[in-house]
């Protein structure tokens, strides 16, 4: 039962993440949520325990539909960062910031950029693309648009709040469908003119500027057993976001980028990770 320690801790956390929110805003909506999304990543983790192909991809589905056609479409839930903002700036602990605040500011102290790899709604589309595994090196000079794309949803928002816009509430809930189009069509065509599915998640992604420093610090994190590696570098060539897992260290090659896909523990033909 030792290979599913993992799976049970992940459960634990968002159950109790769950009961915790049920009971303090007495609403049983949070109770669904967080149990569905830990029963989701337990199932998924325990597939991939049993090596079934498909087993992230499983999870991506399960969380990633749920909290865009479910939360999103039809609850009118702007789960994106400008509705992160929006309730912020609101006073209210709800929807979108108890969202952020679980997986993408605190939670990666416990399971790092899992969020990217398990529960984006985004990525769900992106690893549909025929480029599972980047073609080239990572270009360091385009850093700067995930920044800008973020201080360009902070902008958006407070400029409703400054301008007192009426009926905010559609106006999140179009910025959410908007957002979300003007997503994938440029991580699809980034897909295709890098030829590798996360260059959206490596450039533009605005959330990283949360999930980057956290995951410094995660708990959960891939771990090299030396004594078994044979350097023959198959992690490094399957890996989506080129991390090398190689090296332990906190400061491991695009080390706060590891999405827990777990490609590289599949291809190691020594299971030294």
């Amino acid at each position: 039962m030792k290979k599913y320690f993992t799976s049970a801790v992940l459960f634990i956390a968002f159950e109790t993440i769950a009961i915790i929110l049920w009971l303090t805003k007495d609403n049983l909506f949070y109770l669904f949520n967080f149990s569905y999304i830990g029963c989701s990543l337990c199932i998924g983790l325990c597939l991939f325990q049993n090596e079934y192909k498909y087993a992230r991809r499983t999870v991506q589905l399960l969380v990633g539909l749920y909290m865009l056609i479910y939360l999103g479409l039809i609850c009118h839930e702007n789960m994106q960062i400008e509705g992160f903002w929006y309730y912020l700036f609101s006073g209210v602990f709800e929807a979108a910031v108890i969202h952020y605040a679980v997986a993408k500011i605190f939670g990666p102290l416990l399971f790092g950029r899992g969020w990217c790899g398990y529960a984006c709604w985004t990525a769900m589309v992106l690893d549909f693309l025929p480029f599972k595994a980047p073609a080239k090196s990572r270009l360091k000079n385009l850093g700067f648009v995930r920044y800008t794309v973020f201080l360009v949803s902070l902008i958006f928002v407070s400029a409703l709040f400054l301008t007192q816009a009426g009926n905010m509430e559609q106006i999140m809930f179009y910025a959410f469908i908007i957002g979300n189009t003007a997503y994938y069509i440029v991580g699809i065509l980034l897909a295709f003119i890098f030829r590798d599915n996360r260059a959206f998640c490596k450039y533009v992604c605005p959330i990283t500027v949360f999930l980057k420093p956290m995951s410094y610090f995660s708990l959960l994190r891939i771990r090299c057993d030396k004594e078994k590696c044979v350097s023959c570098g198959k992690c490094k060539t399957v890996c989506p976001m080129d991390v090398d897992m190689t090296d332990n260290s906190r400061k491991r090659k695009n080390g706060t980028e590891c999405i827990l896909c777990m490609e590289c523990v599949r291809a190691c033909p020594k299971d030294a990770l």
